[in-house]
């Protein structure tokens, strides 16, 4: 009986910890969050990554900026155009370097990271395509001589480039 209960309190904690995880980083209904306003008209402004995806190349972002608040989002991207990734982490909990699958975006210098456990990325899109990004890390942070999870948190994007 005492293993059972173990084994529900530690699928709870691991519930809970999803819908946290989940629930970072909104924080504004406003929508505002990393990424800059929303913008039309010949590809030139930066749209949410948030924003529906459409046919037109028209209505592609030139720029899109994300954190871990996008993860599972699809961003349109305009040929030409850059998406910067910033996921801010902790020594304890770091974000493995962000990989890059599919066609269309080449890796382009995204600056320094200054922070232990943060990982940050910049692609260019160079031709039509359809680009996965993502990164992973531990749920919970490991300690020396204490229990600890096995989780990982996963992020990631789909970037089309139109």
């Amino acid at each position: 009986m005492r293993r059972t209960t173990h084994r529900t309190a530690l699928a709870l904690a691991l519930a809970a910890l999803t819908l946290a995880a989940a629930g970072c980083g909104g924080g504004s209904s406003s929508g505002s969050g990393s990424s800059t306003g929303s913008g039309k008209g010949g590809g030139g402004g930066t749209v949410s990554p948030s924003s529906p995806a459409t046919t037109a190349a028209a209505d592609c972002a030139d720029t899109a900026q994300l954190d871990a608040a996008d993860s599972g989002r699809t961003v349109c991207l305009a040929v030409g155009g850059t998406v910067r990734i910033s996921l801010d982490g902790t020594a304890e909990r770091p974000w493995k370097p962000v990989a890059v699958s599919g066609t269309g975006l080449r890796a382009t210098n995204s600056g320094f990271v200054l922070r232990p456990g943060d990982a940050s990325a910049a692609f260019e899109a160079v031709s039509a395509g359809r680009s996965r990004l993502s990164s992973q890390r531990p749920l919970c942070a490991a300690q020396t001589g204490r229990i600890s999870c096995k989780g990982i948190q996963e992020w990631w994007v789909t970037v089309v480039v139109r």
